[in-house]
């Protein structure tokens, strides 16, 4: 049995340090490591297809709690028998690539319970909100027998929609009073959100974020119409409506499977994810067929000297590449 194999089996029994060494290894940027994990998704690809899992996407503007929140949800799906793997993204440097990935010490119940597994990855430089890897941690995770899979996005604002594309569910937290950090979501997050909740619902906050959470509910009717979905008040701090954002978010995905919405936006999921690795793929063959190599060195520099226009130098690459047939 090869390395791979092993790893697969290892993983698929729910051995956690098989799961993340597999996590790893998918994201690692090392050319034999970018086959070994091509190898361990196809060997896992077709046995998690067929599980019924619960992807949520949880993203909003910074400090509005995320973390704390997806503590306490998490802590509702374990009491109902569930296994909960958190995936949370955190910011990389453009200087050094370096990452505090802090957001698993505010999710310390969770991180504690022997049910639950909770990762932090790098966005290394991708935009959306979501690492590199993330399509393919979900994989594994569900492979390694977690049923609910929480994606954690970093939280920055339009670009965060992305992770609508991985999820069955996106969750947008947002916090009453954050006007400015609202207002540069724009509408893209707003219009892909499946569920709203306003966060830190404490105290003498109570008063405003309802009068806000009433506000959005008013204009998002105006703006989506029929589709306006649910928008809640909760506090994670002292657990006042979470368990029926919990009871909502359940009822959102029963009903997606009954109407068969939930197995449209997966094969588009799967769409996506080729239409992705293609990509991929046709730029590693750039990058690693060497008569190419000092063409495209070639292109760069005419581009970077005005010679040529970025998109007609990446058309006759193209042809390099992929001969038209005659």
């Amino acid at each position: 049995m090869t390395l791979v194999a092993e790893l697969g089996q290892a993983l698929s029994s729910g051995d956690r340090r098989a799961l993340s060494k597999a996590i790893t290894l998918v994201e690692s940027s090392r050319e034999d490591d970018r086959v070994a994990a091509g190898e361990l998704l196809s060997l896992l690809a077709a046995g998690t297809t067929a599980k019924r899992t619960f992807r949520i996407g949880v993203t909003g503007v910074p400090g509005a709690g995320k973390s704390t929140l997806i503590d306490a949800l998490g802590l509702r799906a374990l009491s109902t028998g569930r296994r909960v793997a958190v995936l949370a993204v955190d910011p990389s440097s453009r200087q050094s690539g370096g990452s505090v990935l802090g957001d698993k010490t505010r999710m310390t119940r969770l991180s504690a319970a022997p049910a639950a597994f909770v990762r932090p990855s790098p966005t290394l430089g991708v935009l959306g909100g979501t690492a590199g890897r993330t399509q393919e941690v979900i994989l594994l995770c569900e492979a390694a027998g977690f049923d609910v899979v929480l994606v954690e996005t970093v939280g920055v604002g339009q670009s965060e929609e992305q992770v609508a594309s991985m999820v069955d569910c996106l969750l947008l937290v947002l916090l009453a009073g954050a006007g400015d950090e609202l207002s540069s979501m724009k509408r893209g997050v707003l219009e892909a959100a499946d569920l709203i909740a306003f966060n830190k619902a404490d105290g003498e906050r109570v008063a405003l974020v309802e009068s806000e959470a009433a506000s959005l509910r008013a204009s998002l009717t105006i703006s989506r119409g029929h589709s306006v979905p649910p928008v809640l008040v909760v506090s994670a701090q002292s657990d006042f409506g979470v368990q029926q954002l919990w009871d909502t978010l359940l009822q959102q995905h029963a009903q997606a499977e009954q109407l068969g919405t939930l197995k449209a936006r997966r094969a588009k999921q799967q769409q996506d994810w080729f239409e992705a690795a293609l990509t991929e793929a046709l730029q590693q063959a750039l990058l690693h067929r060497p008569d190419l190599v000092a063409l495209r060195a070639a292109a760069a520099l005419g581009v970077q000297r005005g010679a040529t226009s970025p998109w007609e130098a990446a058309q006759r690459l193209l042809a390099q590449l992929l001969p038209r047939p005659r």
